[in-house]
């Protein structure tokens, strides 16, 4: 069946595209049944450019290489680029020329992040061409995360994602913005949390004009060797990317050392991206609470709903002078709504059905990004995308890190982190409590957990423990020991060196008759439901039984508390992706 007797070029599987051209004896992809035939661009490099056909005109049609089997082109049609390399070709005899019938294939979607202005891109890599597989995988350019992450992520742990926006005015169609001779910054930054079972997910919004450290970055060179790049104290956030030839290693330590979150991965986009991907979904819908016109970023828009690409979202995204308090706080919320909305938009039915978008975002989303080179394939990319793609967006939460006006400015120009909030709010992150309502498994989860806690305290002096060390810093488990005995009046309890396993988080291991201690002993420690885990006893050193706690990587010091908040803090800026929001 031809494409015209299939409606319109929307509904159309990229896969049935493929059709063989009589001039050349070579397949090539047709995007639009209207359009002249053209082929998809193989591997950069030597022999990536194919041969014209002699119904085109010279240096115009890019063909994908024929896939033969022996058989001369005349007498038997090439295979289908589904077929397997080495698989033979069906005798055509009578009905050269004609588009062999094909099954349709299942298009992967690839759910991928980008920094700044950007939200969530479906990339379709259709199973119907290798070529154009590895025309995308030569899209993407990556750089190495130079050890700052953690190797990549995994479907088993919460992941996190560092999202930066730079605001690098090279490149073709960025002359006009600023400075055109910057090295860029951390302009826009966002870290995506992905909770470990994938219920729910927290953007936490980096100030970039946030006063904090910048650790030494070691940083690979394009011969291969390593230079560290010294760090720099009570600096600007935004000047962890770009100044002094920082890469976005130096941003995720940054992240890491500020928040405690490591990262997995990191994408990187400039203001070329929200142009052509805005463009490539047909435009993101946003609503004004009263008319903007900046001369600034160029926005010029009344009251009311808009939906914006290209140019005007960028100027959208860029503007602050016109919303809020006309800083970059308020730029933040501003972007919040604009992610919500585009991913509203890159989820909808008009989006995912329509294999022309598809195709536009597959071109705009890997031509767009900067990747750490653990995910620097279409593959890789849509194993990440799956994980991405399976919470909701009422359970997206978009949070800004809180902060205050810098004291030690007359002229405000950065901010501080505003405590204990920031503090609260990263803990929250870190030991994934969802910053919203998530689905009622979770609730029971968390109301088990707070039912530990409650019931009878055995008297600190029946308390019986026995302290391993299972990822503190060295000394924590005598540290505690001697806390415990002297000030708190646990003296029934001992040092039992280190644990076999470290552990991201402290547990608390007791028998169900021991219960009583249990509760004792989070109530003195600041232990949380989530800490304690019913279980055995272990006979201690005096031959009688013991509970076990185990120091986690975040112990961080005898009597410092480690419950974490159930609840933002209630001046954290905070909105939910689900929700349409009118910018002021």
């Amino acid at each position: 069946m031809d494409a015209q007797g299939r409606g319109r070029a929307d509904d159309i599987d990229p896969a049935d595209q493929w059709v063989l051209n009589p001039d050349t004896g070579e397949y090539e992809l047709r995007l639009a049944p209207s359009a002249a035939q053209s082929s998809v661009p193989g591997p950069r490099g030597p022999g990536g450019r194919g041969r014209t056909g002699s119904g085109g005109a010279a240096g115009t049609r890019r063909t994908a290489p024929a896939r033969r089997s022996g058989a001369a082109a005349s007498d038997a049609e090439a295979p289908s680029p589904r077929r397997r390399t080495g698989a033979p070709a069906e005798a055509a005899a009578g009905r050269r020329g004609r588009r062999p019938v094909q099954k349709k294939a299942k298009g992967k979607k690839v759910l991928i992040w980008t920094g700044g202005t950007l939200a969530f891109v479906l990339v379709a890599a259709s199973g119907a061409a290798y070529l154009y597989y590895e025309h995308l995988n030569n899209n993407i350019t990556s750089v190495s995360d130079d050890g700052a992450g953690t190797g990549g992520f995994s479907k088993d742990r919460a992941i996190n994602i560092l999202l930066v926006g730079t605001d690098k005015r090279t490149g073709k169609g960025n002359e006009g913005y600023g400075d055109k001779n910057s090295s860029g910054h951390a302009d826009t930054t966002l870290v995506l949390h992905v909770s470990k079972d994938r219920s729910n997910a927290t953007v936490l919004s980096i100030p970039r004009d946030l006063i904090t450290d910048i650790p030494d970055c070691p940083t690979t060179q394009e011969d291969g060797s390593e230079k560290v790049i010294p760090g720099k104290q009570r600096t600007r956030f935004n000047n962890s990317l770009g100044q002094e030839e920082r890469t976005p290693s130096c941003t995720m330590r940054t992240i890491t050392e500020l928040t405690g979150l490591k990262m997995d991965h990191f994408m990187v986009a400039d203001f070329n991206a929200v142009k052509t991907l805005t463009s490539a979904v047909g435009g993101v819908d946003v609503c004004l609470a009263k008319d903007i016109k900046d001369p600034d970023s160029k926005l010029d828009l009344p009251k009311g709903e808009h939906t914006i690409e290209g140019e005007e979202a960028l100027a959208f995204v860029r503007t602050r002078h016109s919303v809020g308090f006309g800083g970059d706080l308020s730029r933040i919320e501003l972007q919040q709504q604009f992610l919500g909305s585009m991913l509203r938009k890159l989820k909808s039915n008009d989006t995912l059905t329509s294999p022309s978008k598809m195709i536009k975002l597959a071109e705009a989303g890997t031509k767009a990004l900067t990747v750490d080179s653990q995910i620097s394939t279409i593959k890789k990319l849509a194993d990440l995308g799956a994980e991405l793609g399976k919470f909701d967006t009422k359970n997206l939460t978009f949070a800004t890190v809180p902060v205050d006006d810098n004291p030690a400015e007359k002229v405000k120009a950065t901010v501080v982190l505003r405590e204990p909030q920031a503090q609260q709010l990263f803990a929250m992150v870190r030991d994934d409590v969802s910053l919203s309502e998530v689905k009622q498994e979770k609730k029971k989860e968390k109301a088990a957990e707070a039912a530990r806690l409650k019931g009878t305290k055995a008297p600190a002096s029946e308390v019986r423990v026995r302290i391993l060390n299972g990822g503190a810093v060295a000394g924590s488990a005598q540290e505690t020991l001697s806390w415990l005995q002297v000030k708190e009046g646990v003296t029934k309890s001992e040092n039992a060196g280190n644990a076999e396993q470290p552990l991201a988080k402290t547990t608390l291991e007791y028998a169900p008759d021991q219960a009583d201690q249990a509760r004792r002993l989070a109530d003195i420690m600041g232990l949380s439901g989530a800490a304690l885990k019913p279980g055995e006893s272990v006979t201690n050193s005096q031959g009688v039984p013991a509970m076990t706690l185990t120091l986690g990587k975040d112990f961080e010091g005898a009597g410092v508390p480690l419950t974490t908040p159930e609840k933002v803090p209630e001046d954290v800026q905070k909105a939910t992706a689900d929700k349409v929001e009118c910018a002021k």
